[in-house]
């Protein structure tokens, strides 16, 4: 395999390079990481007065994503956000939404997404904003939440193992790098899944990670790091693949249930383990370091996918102890 080669095709696909649009609308709006709720985490988390976190986060959608799938776009308002308070350590309480569709007809497939995913997670809808006049269909989904300690995208230390945590029992939608592995699942499952991560934060076993995003294990990889000020070396050996998975889809794929965590290398196994007794996969493939690159490594040969010391990625700035 020619890793400098695919190193090269990954980062210039529209996958990884769309994140570096969010530097674009944090500048505009004045934020950076420093800033309330830290933007650059996979949820604004805002202290409470009596103890732990408020979370808050938002999605929104492509238009061609929506309008080829609008069940799917609308089960996915949902399910990303779940897994966007999860990646923080948190739970989700409740969802609020934006429709807009031409009529009721066209929207019905959209709500009826909406609504069947958060009956599946367990979590209500308790309003939003509808346009049914609108000339084209398309959604944003917002969710609040709770935590008691948190998972932050700002806690990788030079040293960590990174774990890769996916659940492979799944499948790819049409058209898109979208790797669905819950449409099926028992509704139990599927929240008893999303239990784990405030359940490691609480007992105090992850405290850094991120949920892998449109990105794919890449992309996620160098927020990540981004946000710490730290680096990763991915062993590309390491990653385990579905059945018939193609390696540079599946690094820049978005699945259904996916997370990258930075952990203390004796914490590893311990983590693995919980995620075993539940059938999901979570490996370890590689380690970071305290270089601001993501390198990406086999037995033969080691190449630089990104430097963002040369090209900033989210583009903000935090001070960190080891930078």
């Amino acid at each position: 395999m020619d890793l400098s080669a695919l190193a090269a095709r990954l980062a210039a696909h529209p996958s990884i390079r769309g994140k570096l649009q969010i530097a674009d609308a944090t500048r505009g709006l004045g934020l950076d990481a420093a800033s309330p709720g830290a933007p650059g985490d996979d949820a604004a988390a805002l202290p409470r007065a009596d103890r732990g976190w408020d979370l808050l986060a938002g999605e929104g959608f492509m238009p061609q994503f929506v309008s080829d799938d609008p069940w799917f776009a609308g089960w996915c308002g949902v399910m990303v956000n779940l897994s966007d308070i999860a990646a923080m350590g948190g739970r989700a309480t409740a969802l609020l939404n934006a429709v807009w569709a031409p009529d009721a007809e066209q929207a019905a497939p959209l709500l009826a997404g909406l609504r069947d995913a958060a009956r599946a997670y367990g979590v209500p809808i308790v309003g939003g904003h509808s346009n049914l006049g609108a000339p084209a269909l398309n959604i944003a989904v917002s969710v609040t939440g709770r935590a008691d300690r948190l998972i932050s995208s700002f806690a990788a230390r030079p040293g960590d193992a990174l774990i890769a945590v996916i659940d492979h029992r799944g499948a790819y939608r049409p058209r898109f790098d979208n790797w669905c592995a819950a449409l099926d699942a028992p509704h139990d499952r599927l929240q008893g899944d999303l239990a784990l991560l405030p359940e490691l934060a609480e007992a105090g076993l992850v405290d850094a990670g991120k949920d892998i995003s449109q990105g794919g294990i890449v992309g996620t990889a160098l927020m990540l790091a981004e946000c710490s000020g730290c680096g990763f070396q991915i062993d590309i050996d390491a990653i385990p693949l579905p059945p018939g998975a193609d390696l540079e889809r599946w690094l820049r794929s978005f699945p259904s249930f996916g997370f990258l965590l930075s952990a203390r290398p004796a914490q590893a196994a311990a983590i693995q383990a919980r995620f075993k007794a539940r059938d999901i996969c979570a490996a370890v493939i590689g380690t970071a370091i305290d270089i601001p690159r993501i390198d990406l490594f086999d037995a033969t040969q080691t190449v630089t996918f990104w430097d963002y010391r040369d090209q900033p990625y989210l583009g903000l700035t935090k001070d960190h102890a080891h930078a």
